[in-house]
């Protein structure tokens, strides 16, 4: 599933439409599909600490699951991938696993091994090496934490970003692990090509230092409640922390950031965590804060009966919103197609919000799943006009120093070597002194397979220099593209 797919040639469905909408049910796979889960009954798939203790966390795990129905070149695959490309160890809830492939009937050994490849989830939930690109596997300007979080702490985990909102990272791990992972260089255990940073401080100690930054900076009125991901920290520490912010009277809007609601839906099911969550949304309710919940999905078949009837139970706790916020990631959802499926059934199936899909960060090895801003452009016009104008996510760009932009936000682009370049309207944290910030351009990169054979040439050329001379290259390369074109 890529951009070059059909609608993206404009050839109308037979429905007289490019996308024919159409109302579909959810469904919840059949697990008892796969060996491993044949005898599991419908309590032990509802129950959370069933779930936890069957995430499969390596290939020795995903062999017993599913045995011989995948042939052994897919395992292979799969261990080059976490020797050699990794950037995240493999952490799979059943919930998770059992939407890929899910309306293949297994018919005996290898049967099941072409959509495993194909499958738009296990593309990111269980990368193989074949995955990746062999000519550009990461792009000259990846970097562990491309989007300088870290340079922008003030308190450890706590990063001020945007003049009114911050990051709080609570934690470093997740109940489940994507491969694409933004946070890669903190999130999750190490793996052999990534040894992950740590968090130094006590948890209390860095909680406590993020609350005290927050009560001396009443410019900030929203905290976006995040790790890792809120599901993997004990319900009673974590209310605690959210009371302790509704106390805080600038604080406004409060967001809790979890990927368990589409890969453990059963956490959130939990009676006591919702009685919980109603305690903290009346609070918040009682004081006029906003608080919503944020999860991110990539495909319509992660969004199944159970991640509907979690959603509902937060509503009807009082939450104000559900809303997800997807990557567009190629193999995926760099369609739209894909995409508009995966936003009705998020809406019409479990009343979560679609809100932004981010173009895939330039982290190493992702260059197969990125796309350029000038196709995430045609996404964008591609999928206007059929969800209504609340609903209807933008695609964004999180360009380094700058933030999220929507892709038509960009202020110049050079299609031929794929670098973009954006303004910014507000100062970082650590641009306080430095007012020529907001009159720079700050430079994001297509991927390089992307690019003309001109563009591919020039960064086959310089992408072995470091990153100070780079950057001078490109500098004078632009100049000179420049020159050429006010001579003509």
């Amino acid at each position: 599933m890529s951009i070059e797919s059909s609608i993206a040639v404009g050839i109308p469905e037979p429905a007289g439409q490019p996308y024919p909408y159409t109302r579909v049910e959810l469904t919840e796979p059949d697990w008892t599909r796969f060996p491993g889960w044949r005898d599991v009954t419908a309590e032990d798939w509802a129950s959370v600490q069933w779930q936890r203790a069957h995430c499969v966390k390596n290939i020795k795990q995903l062999r017993e699951l599913l045995g011989d129905l995948v042939d052994d070149r897919f395992y292979a695959d799969l261990e080059r991938d976490q020797t050699e490309r990794a950037t995240m160890s493999m952490l799979v809830p059943p919930q998770m696993l059992n939407t890929m492939a899910p309306h293949v009937q297994p018919s005996g050994p290898g049967s099941l091994t072409d959509a495993f490849y194909a499958d738009p989830i296990r593309h990111y939930m269980l990368p193989v090496f074949s995955d990746r690109r062999t000519d550009w596997p990461s792009h000259p300007h990846a970097t562990r934490d491309s989007l300088h979080e870290h340079d922008m702490w003030v308190a450890e985990g706590l990063t001020h970003r945007y003049p009114t909102k911050v990051l709080a990272e609570l934690l470093p791990t997740c109940p489940q692990y994507c491969g694409h992972c933004t946070r890669m260089d903190l999130v999750g255990n190490s793996t052999p090509t990534v040894e992950k940073l740590k968090f130094v401080a006590k948890p209390n100690d860095r909680l406590t230092s993020m609350l005290d930054y927050l009560r001396r900076t009443p410019s900030v009125r929203d905290v976006v409640v995040s790790g890792g991901d809120v599901a993997n920290m004990p319900w009673p520490r974590l209310e605690a922390f959210l009371d302790s912010l509704l106390e805080i009277e600038n604080i406004r809007d409060i967001r809790l950031a979890t990927k368990a609601l589409i890969g453990l839906p059963q956490h959130w099911a939990q009676p006591d965590l919702v009685d919980g969550l109603g305690r903290v949304a009346a609070t918040a309710r009682s004081r006029g804060v906003s608080l919503a919940i944020h999860t991110h999905a990539n495909h319509a078949q992660s969004i199944t009966p159970a991640v509907a009837d979690a959603a509902a139970l937060l509503l009807d706790a009082g939450v104000r919103d559900v809303r997800n916020q997807g990557v567009i990631l190629n193999g995926v959802n760099a369609d739209p197609h894909a995409l508009l499926d995966l936003c009705f059934a998020l809406l019409d199936g479990a009343r979560i919000m679609p809100y932004y899909f981010y173009m895939c960060d330039l982290i190493p090895y992702s260059e197969h799943w990125r796309i350029s801003v000038a196709q995430a452009q045609h996404l964008q016009h591609q999928i206007m006009g059929y969800l209504p104008g609340f609903a209807t996510p933008r695609i964004v760009c999180d360009v380094p120093f700058v933030g999220k932009r929507w892709v038509h936000q960009l202020a110049d682009y050079d299609v031929e070597r794929g670098i973009s370049y954006w303004t910014k309207n507000y100062l970082t944290s650590i641009e306080a002194g430095d007012p020529q910030a907001l009159e720079r351009t700050y430079e994001y990169y297509d991927p390089i397979h992307t690019l003309p054979a001109a563009g591919q040439a020039w960064w086959a050329s310089h992408a072995d220099l470091d990153d100070s001379a780079l950057r001078a290259a490109e500098v004078a390369e632009a100049s000179r593209r420049t020159a050429a074109l006010q001579a003509h």
